[in-house]
């Protein structure tokens, strides 16, 4: 069965290639390698010992991506193209509008066009907003705080007028939470280009030196040390939810929303705390004034995906942090 990743040579894409051909599927890896890296391709042929199919193109590019699903007689697709950075949204709100609204509307035009109609969406706890109580369950109104959340939310609505349009199209939106962590072989992990907007990997550039110290956004919130609260869960737990989910979809024929994550929430003090533990060094932090569109706490009920999918997150937080360290360690200036 093959299975079209867009954006599938990003940190979560590259992790659900490993996951998906553990699971006897052939993944295809569609990517415009913006904010990816080509030598990622060879880390998973390493990791895998399977051959690495992969086109090189734009999702925005509507008659080459229905080519492509064509070509491969994909039989479902996993869409993670798209920006992500909640900071860069609030800055560059268009790029940001363009780039992830119109690519879900173009791939699901060249799906349309070439007979496909089962998809995993790569949704986000964003769509949320600033919760009024945590743990946070997919019933929970929906909102937004930033452009970025904004767009997956317009994404959510756009899928579910489609499946009401044509209810052939059976659609998996999992809403997770904060993907850390990396493949334990340290062949693969998150690289981001230019400063880090995510915490793990800004902590592991400030463990070797490249950054002076860490700047914390936040030091008053209403949480036990003041700091940002968040449900960090392990990158190949997340992988694996994704293979799940579209299990699921082939088996069941039932379209779902999901939340992906650990129903766990941590500071980012004890992020730091457990890094410096898993990595023995220690990480200098400064801590300022809040970020524009953060909240103060954000972490899952994880119930729904564990009784529909029967996954649940099983990686703690303290091999998150040494996964992301020793791909940082052993990589420290990523896939370059």
């Amino acid at each position: 069965m093959n299975i079209l990743l867009t954006g599938g040579a990003g940190f979560i894409g590259s992790h659900t290639f490993v996951s998906l051909v553990d699971a006897g599927m052939r993944p295809v890896i569609l990517d415009n390698f913006v904010n990816s890296h080509t030598a990622v391709l060879d880390r998973l042929r390493a990791i895998t010992g399977h051959a690495v199919v992969c086109e090189r193109g734009d999702v925005l590019d509507t008659a080459w991506v229905e080519q492509v699903l064509r070509r491969h007689q994909i039989a479902g697709v996993i869409h993670f193209a798209g920006y992500k950075a909640v900071g860069e949204s609030v800055a560059q709100p268009l790029k940001y509008y363009h780039n992830n609204i119109g690519g879900a509307v173009s791939l699901m035009r060249a799906m349309e066009g070439a007979g496909c109609a089962t998809l995993v969406f790569s949704s986000s706890a964003t769509v949320y907003g600033d919760p009024a109580t945590v743990p946070i369950c997919e019933n929970f109104p929906r909102q937004h705080t930033n452009p970025y959340g904004h767009t997956k939310l317009v994404i959510e609505d756009m899928l579910q007028a489609q499946r009401i349009a044509h209810p052939e199209w059976k659609v998996a939106v999992l809403r997770y939470f904060n993907p850390v962590g990396a493949h334990p072989s340290g062949l693969i992990g998150e690289d981001p280009v230019g400063i880090p907007n995510n915490l793990m990997p800004y902590i592991t550039q400030v463990a070797l030196s490249q950054r002076p110290r860490l700047q914390v956004y936040g030091s008053d919130y209403p949480t036990p040390d003041g700091t940002g609260v968040r449900d960090y869960i392990h990158v190949c737990d997340l992988a694996e939810g994704h293979v799940a989910a579209i299990k699921a979809l082939f088996a069941q024929g039932e379209s779902f929303t999901a939340n992906l994550g650990t129903g766990q929430g941590h500071s980012v003090l004890e992020v730091v705390r457990a890094f410096e533990a898993a990595s023995g060094r220690t990480i200098p932090y400064q801590l300022g004034p809040r970020r524009p569109g953060d909240v103060a706490q954000c972490y899952a009920d994880a119930t729904l995906a564990q009784q529909l999918l029967g996954w649940r997150a099983t990686r703690s937080l303290q091999q998150m942090c040494a996964d992301a360290w020793r791909w940082q360690s052993r990589n420290p200036n990523g896939y370059r």
